[in-house]
C-alpha cells in the first residue's frame, strides 16, 4: 500500500477514504477495471476489421498488447493476469472476482464470434483458447523482451479460429 501511496504521490490518509477496505479492496477494484478493459479492448477490435473472421479478431486484439511492448517495453502485460497471480489464491472473494473478470472478457469474443457464425458452444471454447493463448504468449513476451510469441499465437490460431466459422450460419 506504501507503494500505491508514493507512486500516486498521494497521502496516506486519502489512500484509506477512498479504499477503506484496505489492500483487498484496492485489488478488487484493479480486478474489475482489468475484465472492463480487456473486454473494450475485444469491442474496439472488433469494430474495426472491415471483412471480420475470428482470426483477424484475434490478431487484433492481440496487437493492442504487441503494439504497447513495442512502444512503452515489456515490464506490462496484461493487468488482470498480473492482479490474479498475485491475489487470488489468498483471499476467496478477490478468486471470485476475478472469475467475474474472465467472464467479462470471454463475453465479446464469444459474441463477435458467434456473429461471425461460430456455433455457440464452439464460440465459448475457443473464447478461453484465445484468452489462454494470448495470455501466455503474453508472459512469454515479457521474460523474452520479444514479441516473437506474441506474433506466433496470432499465426498458430488464426487457422483454427476461421476453421471454426459454420459458412451456413454466418451473419
Amino acid at each position: 500500500m506504501r507503494e500505491v501511496v508514493a507512486h500516486a504521490e498521494a497521502p496516506r490518509g486519502s489512500l484509506q477514504h477512498y479504499f477503506p477496505g484496505g489492500k483487498e479492496q484496492l485489488f478488487g477494484e484493479a480486478i474489475d477495471w482489468a475484465g472492463r478493459y480487456a473486454a473494450r479492448r475485444v469491442t474496439r477490435a472488433m469494430d474495426s476489421l472491415t471483412d471480420p473472421t475470428p482470426s483477424a479478431l484475434f490478431a487484433a486484439v492481440v496487437e493492442y498488447w504487441r503494439a504497447e511492448f513495442v512502444e512503452i517495453g515489456y515490464d506490462y502485460g496484461c493487468p488482470l493476469v498480473a492482479t490474479v497471480t498475485d491475489t487470488a489464491a489468498s483471499s476467496e472473494p478477490l478468486r471470485e472476482r476475478a472469475n467475474d473478470a474472465f467472464v467479462q472478457w470471454r463475453k465479446p469474443i464469444v459474441s463477435a464470434l458467434e456473429q461471425m457464425g461460430v456455433p455457440a458452444a464452439r464460440a465459448a471454447s475457443l473464447a478461453v483458447l484465445m484468452i489462454s493463448a494470448l495470455e501466455g504468449a503474453l508472459v512469454l513476451a515479457r521474460v523474452e523482451h520479444a514479441v516473437a510469441a506474441l506474433d506466433t499465437v496470432v499465426e498458430e490460431l488464426g487457422p483454427v479460429l476461421d476453421a471454426a466459422v459454420d459458412k451456413r450460419r454466418r451473419r
